[in-house]
């Protein structure tokens, strides 16, 4: 079951609760009853084999999904509640293959506004998010498409933090990376989150990943969730074998 709001990092409200949330696409159950809760101000790993459902948890947290049944929860409130504009504004996904506008950065990044219909008074500048990502402000000029895949997940993160959300969901955001360019944005990630106190939740194969960057993860299987708890435990004594099947595996794995 859902851990007690009490249990959040902050003490404040989880960031999500998801209870007996059940998931079809074309015929097929992809999540089982789901019970879990993403605390606030944290960190979230979604780690386990293909076909687990992450993908389709995450989807969920932005309302890309409903649940096919059960209950969906946002800082306490059921989901559905929150206009799905608004909520996207508050709850940012960047995919696993960042898809650049045309244009330059600058040019992607002012399209957030535009699409908001707000000023773009009410975001922060392009050199605040550029810098937050640890972009130099002279990117802003340059031809979005010319970047390397590195930057383009940046500028990516940089368009999604612009509108200023409370949350940022990250579906393989290192997936396409070699590992030494997806150690540098795992460390960006860990200080937005230290310096913005943006709630995180993310999907990684990688689970090195997931051991160092993440406060809590939910390990999944067949749509449905194995284990859950602070990360420390998670990697350091899980409870159940499942779950240290598969953190073994993938440590031996190349």
């Amino acid at each position: 079951m859902p851990r007690s709001s009490e249990e959040s990092i902050h003490g404040s409200p989880d960031a999500f609760v998801l209870e007996n949330a059940t998931q079809e696409r074309a015929g097929r159950q992809v999540l089982a009853g789901v019970n879990i809760a993403l605390p606030k101000g944290g960190f979230s790993a979604l780690i386990g084999p293909s076909g687990a459902g992450k993908t389709s948890i995450l989807r969920l947290l932005n309302r890309l999904d409903d649940p096919t049944s059960g209950v969906v929860r946002y800082l306490g409130q059921p989901i559905v509640n929150f206009p799905v504009r608004a909520l996207r504004q508050q709850v940012g996904f960047v995919f696993q293959t960042p898809t650049m506008f045309p244009g330059t950065v600058a040019s992607n990044l002012a399209t957030v506004s535009m699409l908001a219909g707000k000023a773009m008074a009410a975001y922060p500048s392009s050199a605040e998010v550029l810098r937050l990502v640890e972009l130099g402000a002279d990117v802003q000029d340059r031809m979005a498409a010319d970047l390397s895949g590195g930057e383009k997940q940046r500028v990516a993160l940089a368009r999604a933090l612009i509108a200023r959300p409370q949350v940022l969901l990250l579906d393989e955001p290192t997936a396409a990376l070699d590992p030494e360019v997806a150690e540098r944005l795992m460390h960006t990630l860990r200080r937005l989150r230290e310096t913005t106190h943006l709630t995180i939740v993310m999907i990684t194969h990688r689970l090195s990943e997931a051991r160092v960057a993440s406060t809590y993860t939910v390990m999944l299987e067949g749509g449905r969730v194995v284990e859950a708890g602070p990360s420390a435990r998670i990697f350091s004594a899980p409870m159940y074998a499942r779950t240290r099947e598969f953190i073994s595996a993938a440590q031996r794995a190349p």
